[in-house]
Order: C-alpha cells, then structure tokens, then sequence
C-alpha cells in the first residue's frame, strides 16, 4: 500500500488550492483517510478527515474553509482549501486507517492511521 499527497504549491492569502491523496495497491472506498500538517518549527496537526462513510471532520481553524470529498472512481481523496491563510503553510500529508471499513466517523489522532503518504508543501504567502 502506498499513499501519494500532491497538488501543493504557493498560493496567495485568500487563494484556494486542492490536494489529493492517490493511492496504489487499495481501494480507499470505505477506508478513513486524514489529512495531518506540519507547519516549520511546529508539532503535526490533525487538519480533517473523511470517514469510511463519507462523514468528514475539521478542526475549527479550517472549519468553512476546507472541504474534503471522496472520488471512489479515481480512487482519490481531495481536500478543496479555500480562503487560505498564511497560517495554513505547512507541508499536508495523507494518512490511512485500514484497520477499519465502513467507519461511520472518523478523527485526527495520528495514532490511528497506520499507512503515510509523503507530503506535500502548500505556501501562502503574498
């Protein structure tokens, strides 16, 4: 199993981006997938995920701004970033938790996911 993060890059405050977070030898259907960030000097940071049943979760700084969705066809789960701050520069990483199927919800606590993708930058800077 092998997760890719991908689609950062630099942005303006206020501009959006999206990610993705491909995957090869699993189906991510019905699988939890997070997203964590690690901004410079900072600890890692549960940023949202999309739980096996398509529920999703945000922290509250990125609450109204981040949406997370699921395409089972590409195998492939977005997270859309909007209104982007400085604040949010860090590099993403994707995360799986295959030990569960069908989760109804789902959290970022990086203890329970148990495949990592490498991640990618995402710079807001003017």
């Amino acid at each position: 199993v092998q997760l890719q993060a991908s689609g950062g890059g630099l942005v303006q405050p206020g501009g959006s981006l999206r990610l993705s977070c491909t995957a090869s030898g699993i189906d991510l259907d019905l699988y939890e997938i997070g997203w964590f960030r690690q901004a410079p000097g900072k600890e890692r940071e549960g940023v949202s995920c999309i739980s096996g049943l398509d529920n999703t979760f945000y922290i509250d700084s990125v609450k109204g701004r981040f949406t997370v969705s699921r395409d089972n066809a590409k195998n492939a789960v977005y997270p859309q970033m909007n209104s982007l701050k400085p604040e949010d520069t860090a590099v993403y990483t994707c995360a799986l938790d295959r030990s569960t199927v069908g989760s109804q919800f789902c959290a970022v606590v990086a203890d329970g996911y148990n495949y990592w993708g490498q991640g990618t930058l995402v710079t807001v800077s003017s």
